[in-house]
């Protein structure tokens, strides 16, 4: 039995400053009136904070409350017993909003067992993007070196911020809007200008980041304090051929279903994504801790309390605790879940 503290939640905007420009399809999605230089990312649904921050980048519910504090307050009831017990009172998930006005530099995020080694963390940061938008003539996204690259060269580049043949010696994917791409830890990448995506990743903000000037203060903030020599462990130099990039992109732009699973076979362990679309229907979600994103169209969340109204650009998170919902209306939804526990 659910309880009033139970419901869909809608969430405000939350954009902590960033280094690179963007924020304006956030803004136009959410239908604000103009939107911040460096706001490029709306941290949606978040408990985590910008690496080495106290708060920032948490998102606050509308009775004041930060999210954070109200899942470890009742994490059964946010979060379902069997998630309790596989990942304790995490959320295991972060959703970011991210409008790319500027080609995003090369990085790479590390494994769960680096991060527990070198950042003292349960969890790395595996992401993915869904693309809702794009701009420009060649809206591009960058995945994985075309060949396999030697240490030692990539070493070098670093030192002297050598940024063409960093971002030359990557996979360019020219994408739209339904293209979905998984990025494994390690894989190097970057997002070109005029993307505008929906990124789920694993709940940290670890960025190593091979191409540094230009973009942040210093060097110091592209490898984490933990040098280069050792943040370049965790890289995955290996080549990524069209094959095997197939493995990790999905095009599902044309896919009109009511029901559409977003994402690779390889982000289910990390997270899950749909694309729901009731079409004047009605869609049974399973009860489960969720963010979503509203795309487009309008339409309401009925639960067993009533229901709850969306409309384009709207956010909400949703708790395990408030049971099996219906979707209805004319909306397209993306649904952000923690992997199945």
């Amino acid at each position: 039995m659910t309880t009033p503290a139970f419901e869909p939640i809608h969430v405000p905007a939350n954009q902590p400053a960033q280094f690179y420009r963007g924020g304006e399809a956030i803004a136009a999605l959410r239908g604000a009136a103009g939107s911040q230089e460096f706001g490029p990312e709306d941290w949606v649904g978040s408990t985590t904070t910008l690496f080495g921050k106290d708060s920032e980048g948490l998102s606050r519910l509308p009775d004041g409350r930060l999210l954070r504090e109200a899942v470890t307050t009742d994490p059964q009831g946010w979060l379902g017993a069997a998630h309790v017990a596989k990942f304790r009172d995490s959320t295991a998930l972060l959703v970011k909003l991210l409008d790319a006005g500027q080609r995003l530099p090369v990085h790479f995020h590390p494994s769960d067992s680096f991060a527990g080694e070198h950042f003292d963390s349960h969890f790395g940061k595996t992401e993915a993007w869904i693309v809702a938008g794009t701009s420009g003539d060649d809206p591009t996204v960058y995945a994985g070196f075309r060949e396999s690259q030697d240490l030692a060269t990539i070493d070098e580049w670093v030192r002297e911020q050598d940024s063409p043949s960093m971002l030359g010696a990557l996979n360019s994917i020219r994408v739209r809007p339904g293209d979905t791409v998984h990025i494994p830890a390690g894989l190097p990448h970057a997002i070109g200008a005029g993307v505008f995506v929906v990124e789920l990743q694993q709940p940290t903000d670890f960025s190593l980041t091979m191409e540094w000037r230009d973009f942040l203060d210093s060097p110091d903030k592209g490898h984490l304090g933990i040098g280069f020599d050792t943040a370049l462990r965790a890289l995955d130099t290996s080549g990524w051929d069209d094959e095997r990039l197939g493995t990790i992109v999905r095009n599902t732009g044309d896919d009109r279903s009511s029901t559409v699973d977003l994402l690779a076979p390889g982000a289910s362990p990390f997270f899950r994504a749909d694309t729901l679309r009731p079409g004047g229907g009605a869609l049974a979600l399973d009860p489960s801790f969720a963010v979503l994103v509203v795309l487009d169209g309008s339409g309401e969340l009925r639960t067993g309390q009533g229901s709850v109204p969306i409309a384009k650009g709207d956010t909400l998170v949703v708790p395990h605790g408030a049971g099996e919902l219906e979707l209805t209306g004319e909306a397209t939804v993306i649904r952000c879940r923690p992997p199945a526990a």
